[in-house]
């Protein structure tokens, strides 16, 4: 069987999907947090308020892994280990973008408006050599 690409799951990626962040502690240890995402095409897009320890893991150590995932059938999935890049920035509109897929137009603008004043950067994961899977062909039929 040939290995699965992201373009075999490209409608996991555009929908609101779960997704998890692992970052590394100082002490070496894994911290993984729940994230909101954007696919570009070329990279993963996640925004992190400027107050968050995982932007303080990242600046230390860029290293990371994301999973995006379903929890329903057929569950497919996306595994990345990259070196993050973090960008100061205005994220505003990025913040909306992912916001706006997760929570609708109207939900993600209003939380858009309640964060105006929470500083946040743009953290990209470039995809070298993502795992891949996607369970339909295991899957016993209905």
């Amino acid at each position: 069987m040939a290995s699965l690409t992201l373009s075999d799951v490209q409608t996991l990626l555009d929908a609101p999907s779960a997704a998890v962040l692992t970052t590394i502690r100082k002490d070496g240890s894994p911290l993984t947090s729940p994230v909101w995402y954007q696919w570009t095409g070329d990279a993963f897009e996640i925004v992190i308020a400027r107050d968050d320890v995982k932007l303080r893991h990242l600046e230390r150590e860029p290293r990371c892994t994301l999973v995006i995932f379903e929890a329903v059938p057929p569950f497919r999935g996306v595994s990345v280990t990259a070196d993050a890049t973090v960008t100061r920035t205005d994220i505003t509109e990025h913040r909306r973008a992912v916001a706006r897929r997760y929570l609708g137009t109207q939900r993600g603008d209003r939380f858009v408006e309640q964060r105006a004043g929470k500083l946040g950067d743009l953290v990209t994961l470039v995809p070298a050599e993502p795992r891949v899977w996607d369970l339909t062909a295991i899957l016993p039929d209905a």
